[in-house]
């Protein structure tokens, strides 16, 4: 395969399924689809294949960027209420025998970091890319080098312990789907669209809720500061990138010493970072492999 040949480019989140055509950097073609949350991942790649059924002949590789834990092909949920994959589905076996090319598989916060550092806002610095959507996630990338960790683990910022050892996952308090059902026990719609509208207007519910979840996040962001020490923290996913959460997490960290307190960056690529990430990368790989004795 040359390097120009695009490459089929999958970002399954949650809620959504990006597929693209990737060559070199830029996205081609495109098609957005709703991931069938309960229906299991053997119809999540059935449907994804189907979407992509036009582009058949067009590209040599794919690569799929998921939301959960990826390691040696195969693939767990971390929170199921995301998506409930059953432990080590051996994702790239299934969907290699469906496309019928090599497959390179990423979580999608992973793929999202090597996106931002290759193309978008981190381009050739330290970063931490987190993603704050559905779920929150997280991924590194040091020196050149996207970190994952033997197990896939390295940067999921969403299983980190939020207040104490005890308390619950940073995810299951501080993402979209923790801050709809938060509204929804509030009597209110569990739609975080109308939780930022409200907030907006000035309903003191609604501004609780999202500066509570802003401390909470930023006190996760101010730890992988002083752990990594990365030129910038990346910000992305549509809670992340919603209008005034950004400058909610900056007062936050307001009160830091300087040498503290992290350079927060807006995410440039936005929805298309986990597509060029995954795609660059799985090139990245596939290269590194074949130059090998």
């Amino acid at each position: 395969m040359t390097a120009a040949a695009p490459v089929l480019a999958i970002d399954v989140g949650g809620t959504k399924t990006l597929l693209g055509l990737v060559s070199g950097g830029t996205r081609g073609a495109a098609v957005r689809i709703a991931t069938p949350a309960a229906a299991g991942p053997d119809a999540w790649l059935d449907t994804i294949v189907e979407a992509a059924s036009a582009w058949r002949g067009s590209y040599a590789a794919a690569a799929i960027a998921v939301t959960g834990l990826v390691a040696e092909g195969r693939w767990w949920a971390l929170n199921p209420e995301i998506l409930a994959v059953p432990p080590g589905y051996p994702l790239v076996h299934e969907l290699q025998r469906r496309l019928g090319v090599p497959v390179h598989a990423l979580n999608d916060a992973q793929a999202a970091a090597w996106g931002e550092y290759r193309f978008g806002a981190g381009q050739g610095c330290d970063l931490v890319f987190v993603t704050i959507s559905t779920g929150i996630g997280s991924g590194i990338v040091l020196g050149g080098r996207l970190l994952i960790g033997h197990r896939g683990l390295a940067g999921h910022i969403g299983q980190f312990r939020a207040e104490a050892a005890d308390a619950p996952w940073l995810e299951h308090l501080a993402s979209g789907t923790a801050l709809a059902h938060d509204a929804q026990a509030q009597g209110h719609a569990g739609d975080v669209a109308k939780t930022f509208a409200d907030a907006a207007d000035g309903a003191a519910w609604a501004e609780h809720l999202l500066d509570r979840a802003a401390r909470r996040i930023a006190a996760a962001l101010a730890s992988l500061q002083a752990l990594l020490d990365p030129d910038c923290i990346v910000i992305g996913g549509g809670i992340g990138l919603a209008p005034g959460f950004i400058a909610r997490l900056s007062r936050q960290l307001a009160d830091l010493p300087d040498m503290l307190r992290p350079d927060l960056r807006e995410a440039a690529l936005g929805a298309q970072a986990g597509l060029l990430g995954v795609a660059d990368f799985g090139e990245h790989e596939r290269t590194k492999k074949g130059a090998s004795p």
